[in-house]
């Protein structure tokens, strides 16, 4: 039997406002056991996926359609048009517009982008951000200011932004990101903390933040998760997944 709570499910108020789940996960180009990850995806019942590694090269529009088939999901952008980061979502969304952004190129580094959304779910409408930042540390200082431009460019009041930051909480890069917006997890930190790596977990690299407004009922690895198995998140790929449960006002 689980020993911590499980995290409120989604809904909509009558008064417009929606309690939504949203996982970020590293998929590491889904090379690992796709039927592990599809399992623990399913599991965390979310209505957006942040995803960073997604397929983009060789048929990788029908690897990504695949994994959102089988977790009862439509992929809503990104993948090889955002290098790498993408968003998958429930049918509960209803989506006004997509835009996937490709950061400036360092020579003899990797490419990388911004999958972006703004969705709406009852009353409550809400920019979305997947994205995979730099190994080097000015770069990826760089690409976060870019995605707190990004998040103020989207023309919503409430936005959430997840991804691998290749960081640790008391990196410059998320300390930038933190002192804007709230790192779910230390406002209400639930199930596990550290996401890297999977078989010995000893950072957290993976982190989701949401805007001022945005309540953070949980967020934290799904370790007690139903249907959540140790096997499948060893099996699924080398980053264990981020669940978050907000609370976002109607507009």
């Amino acid at each position: 039997m689980a020993t911590t709570p499980l995290l409120p499910d989604s809904r909509t108020a009558s008064d417009g406002s929606a309690v939504i789940r949203v996982l970020s996960y590293n998929i590491r180009s889904m090379q690992d056991d796709t039927g592990a990850l599809a399992r623990v995806i399913t599991a965390c019942a979310p209505d957006l996926v942040l995803l960073q590694e997604a397929p983009r090269f060789f048929r990788w529009r029908k690897k990504l359609a695949r994994l959102a088939s089988e977790t009862g999901l439509v992929v809503l952008t990104g993948g090889a048009t955002a290098a790498g980061p993408a968003i998958l979502c429930s049918l509960r969304a209803t989506v006004e517009r997509t835009e996937d952004v490709l950061l400036p190129l360092t020579p003899g580094r990797h490419r990388r982008g911004f999958a972006t959304a703004v969705v709406r779910f009852g009353g409550a409408r809400l920019g979305v951000l997947s994205c995979h930042l730099s190994l080097e540390k000015d770069e990826r200082y760089e690409q976060g200011g870019m995605l707190l431009d990004r998040l103020a460019g989207m023309g919503v009041e409430h936005a959430v932004a997840g991804g691998d930051l290749n960081e640790r909480p008391d990196g410059r890069t998320f300390r930038r990101l933190a002192g804007s917006l709230t790192d779910c997890w230390a406002a209400a930190p639930w199930g596990g903390e550290h996401t890297w790596v999977h078989s010995g977990p000893h950072r957290r690299i993976d982190a989701l933040f949401a805007t001022k407004g945005v309540e953070v009922l949980g967020c934290g690895v799904p370790l007690e998760q139903p249907g959540v198995g140790a096997a499948d998140l060893r099996a699924a790929t080398d980053h264990l997944p981020v669940l978050a449960a907000l609370r976002v006002p109607a507009v």
